[in-house]
């Protein structure tokens, strides 16, 4: 399973197979292969997963999504131009210090791994942009984090938060926030700070109130609150920003009030037939990509001798 922030399968040619039999064989013996790796001893895994990885790719991102792996490469950590890097559904719960070296990074993914706190090497990543951290066993984020002040993007989903760590509310540039599918009972009100917070995601928490701050960020453009145990909603006609509000699932007596043109997705809202809030987010998702996804411009890679 991926997070749909990005889409790791992005430019690999797809197989093809000259009949249905051919293709549910190669199949099979690509889950034989995946499975026979998970009993490779971890460092011989490594080396199996890593082996292309001996050169900086040009494109300057790896992607070792769904490799087995129970600890980091080390040696990806010489490509010190590196932009991106996708680490999602492994088996990791640490990462060396060498990671510090990758000064360039500005996207990291360490969703669906195990672990149970923020490695403090990431926190020194500054040029970072979007972090991926969802599925994973966090309990909290460390103070460290403030320093990472180019973030635009976080993902926390799916961890074990009981409140929204107070760190968050100090990453400045912050635009999209991502945090359902927690124990979350309310928001900090130092959340307001964030003014350039444009979405937040609060789907599955255990909310039993509207959180009051957001009725104070006039500049959100897109809040989902979706499966939670809100009973009454406040006007939100005065968020001069707002565009959808995600408020199914709730036991809610009434339906927000909103302005002209803001699209409701939940109970009592106005279109016939009321819309599936998956892909009212699914679009408000892909928007957001187009729009944010396009990460600063770096000088180009300095050849090298050969």
């Amino acid at each position: 399973m991926q997070s749909p922030g990005y889409n790791e399968g992005e430019g690999r040619p797809q197989s093809r197979s000259s009949s249905p039999v051919v293709g549910g064989l190669r199949l099979a013996m690509g889950n034989t292969i995946r499975a026979f790796v998970a009993f490779i001893p971890a460092d011989r895994c490594q080396n199996y997963v890593a082996r292309d990885l001996r050169e900086m790719p040009l494109d300057r991102m790896v992607d070792l999504s769904g490799s087995q792996l129970r600890r980091f490469p080390v040696h990806v950590c010489s490509f010190q131009e590196l932009v991106k890097l996708y680490l999602s559904d492994n088996r990791l719960n640490s990462l060396p210090q060498e990671l510090g070296q990758l000064q360039n990074l500005q996207i990291l993914a360490l969703d669906f791994n195990n672990f149970k706190a923020l490695p403090q090497v990431v926190c020194t990543l500054k040029q970072l942009c979007i972090l991926y951290l969802g599925n994973n066993k966090l309990c909290d984020l460390p103070r460290e984090l403030s320093l990472l002040q180019n973030l635009r993007t976080l993902w926390v989903e799916a961890n074990y938060l009981t409140k929204l760590p107070e760190v968050v509310c100090e990453l400045s540039l912050l635009k999209t926030l991502h945090a359902g599918s927690n124990a979350l009972r309310l928001l900090p009100g130092q959340l307001q700070r964030l003014r350039e917070l444009r979405t937040i995601w609060l789907s599955g928490n255990l909310l039993t109130d509207f959180p009051p701050v957001l009725l104070h960020m006039p500049f959100l453009e897109i809040i989902d609150v979706d499966r939670n145990s809100i009973r009454y909603f406040p006007s939100l006609a005065h968020l001069s920003s707002l565009k959808l509000v995600i408020y199914d699932h709730n036991p809610c007596r009434n339906a927000p009030k909103v302005a002209k043109g803001v699209r409701r997705v939940g109970r009592w809202a106005e279109e016939t037939p009321e819309p599936d809030p998956r892909k009212a987010r699914r679009y408000a998702l892909a928007r957001e990509e187009s729009q944010e996804a396009q990460l600063p411009a770096l000088p180009p890679l300095h050849p090298t001798n050969s």
